[in-house]
């Protein structure tokens, strides 16, 4: 089964467009039908493997299209912008989206380290990123397509999901993302950590000195290292954060005030103000101009 053949099969299974489970633990496929705009969003650790069309991404300012000649790795919680500005009924944007199990991975890139030495930087060189592009090499497509051969039969998915998990994860550890995703699962993962910190706590009034704090670090250093890795000061990536999961909470209905309080806001005002700052529009008004981009 080749990319073709995987398109193929995401083609039968969603049909009518949206996410389908494939009864695989963490795997979804993906079609898309219409055009929709780069609007805030989080990435959570995760694969993303387009087939057919093409995706685009905004992360700090710069502009990123991901096709079927490169898939997404995002090892780490990451605010950015989202869209398929190119989707159309005859040009649908199909693929496959796999969540990343921390402790699969956290797993595998102790036991590569271990046999490779090692993924500390050397002194100089920049902290990888947490969201990077990586070639569909053979051992990737031979273990994605493994993978989803197994979709519709639970006692495949029962005795031989883990396992082509597993193979899926290792072709991505040894692969053009290998170097970060080993960063950030193996030993020195001190920033994904924070991140998964403050994941965990965003509706706390969560400070940089708490996050480098959690993960044994002076604050300057802290802040060099996040910067490199992220492309975002510290203060600005917990901004991002929170106002990123309040526009898709907003969107998708939640209360104004109940989405600010949600993601770490103790005045409606403030957030208010930042909100506006940031999207050039009131959180009503962003409600009632971006739904249908959540709900497609």
């Amino acid at each position: 089964m080749s990319k073709a053949k995987i398109a193929e099969l995401v083609e039968r299974r969603v049909s009518a467009g949206g996410m389908v489970e494939t009864g695989i633990p963490g795997v979804q496929l993906f079609k898309i039908t219409e055009s929709i705009r780069c609007a805030p969003a989080v990435y959570e650790p995760a694969i993303t493997a387009v087939v057919s069309g093409a995706k685009e991404a905004i992360v700090d300012g710069e502009k990123h299209i991901y096709d079927n000649s490169k898939y997404i790795c995002c090892t780490m919680s990451m605010p950015i912008e989202a869209g398929t500005p190119k989707a159309s009924p005859t040009n649908p944007l199909l693929g496959v989206y796999i969540t990343l199990n921390t402790r699969v991975m956290t797993e595998l890139a102790i036991e590569l380290e271990s046999t490779l030495g090692s993924t500390n930087l050397p002194k100089g060189v920049p902290h990888p990123k947490g969201l990077t592009t990586a070639r569909w090499d053979d051992e990737f497509t031979d273990a994605l397509t493994r993978l989803v051969s197994l979709e519709g039969s639970t006692t495949d998915i029962a005795i031989l999901g883990a396992g082509r998990i597993r193979e899926l994860y290792y072709a991505i550890l040894k692969g053009d993302s290998g170097y970060a995703a080993r960063r950030a699962f193996g030993v020195g993962n001190e920033i994904a950590r924070s991140i998964e910190f403050l994941s965990s706590n965003l509706s706390e009034a969560i400070t940089i000195d708490d996050m480098a704090g959690h993960i044994g670090m002076s604050r300057a250093v802290f802040h060099r290292k996040f910067k490199q890795a992220t492309n975002l000061s510290p203060i600005q990536f917990i901004k991002s954060m929170r106002l990123n999961n309040a526009a898709m909470r907003i969107a998708e209905g939640t209360n104004v005030n109940v989405a600010a309080m949600e993601v770490g806001y103790t005045s409606s005002s403030q957030f208010s103000r930042e909100f506006k700052r940031l999207y050039g529009q009131s959180p009503k008004q962003w409600r009632q101009s971006n739904g249908r981009v959540y709900s497609a």
